[in-house]
């Protein structure tokens, strides 16, 4: 267990503090700052989640300076950047700040390339995330942030940057994940 393992699994555990802080009302006032008026408990939880997004930027950059990419990091990485990311899309629609469909096409892409991974590790491949890949967390990661910050600094102009941000992230998960079964689709027309 390596360093940037351990900074990924870091990420993993905040998740549900990330969680609690957004679903608990402690009764604590509310913020309003630059056009946007949000509980202090939404302000920590997006803080948290944005701290460990940031985590994922690490972990990579220590792993591939420090030469120390495993393939438990390989495994382990995306994961944690799904558990993160499902968990906020499913807070941010049980808060009604993002439509159900939209997180169920994002969630159900991230599922489908976590099973299509699994089919190509049985084979003895682990697949690093493409470039793609890395597009489509980091836009999901601004859409994401924004919304858990009830659109801050675009609010007071009017301007719905959470939103288009969230339609962004859904262009970029269907075509990464499209990209990826594509690139990979000898191990689904495989009829051994």
């Amino acid at each position: 267990m390596n360093i940037p393992n351990q900074i990924t699994v870091s990420r993993i555990i905040m998740i549900p503090v990330f969680v609690v802080f957004m679903l608990v009302d402690f009764g604590w006032e509310e913020v309003s700052f630059l056009g946007a008026t949000l509980p202090i408990e939404h302000v920590i939880g997006a803080i948290i989640f944005i701290f460990a997004a940031v985590t994922d930027f690490i972990d990579g950059y220590y792993a591939r300076k420090h030469n120390l990419v495993t393939n438990m990091g390989k495994f382990l990485d995306p994961l944690a950047d799904k558990l993160l990311v499902s968990a906020a899309l499913i807070i941010l629609v049980d808060l009604e700040f993002a439509p159900t469909w939209v997180v169920i096409l994002i969630i159900s892409r991230e599922f489908a390339v976590t099973g299509l991974r699994l089919i190509l590790a049985d084979e003895g491949e682990v697949v690093a995330a493409k470039q793609l890949g890395k597009i489509k967390m980091w836009t999901q990661i601004v859409a994401i942030s924004a919304l858990l910050l009830h659109n801050i600094f675009f609010e007071m102009f009017n301007i719905p940057f959470a939103t288009i941000m969230l339609y962004v992230s859904l262009f970029f998960t269907v075509w990464s994940g499209w990209d990826y079964f594509y690139a990979n689709r000898r191990v689904l027309l495989d009829s051994k």
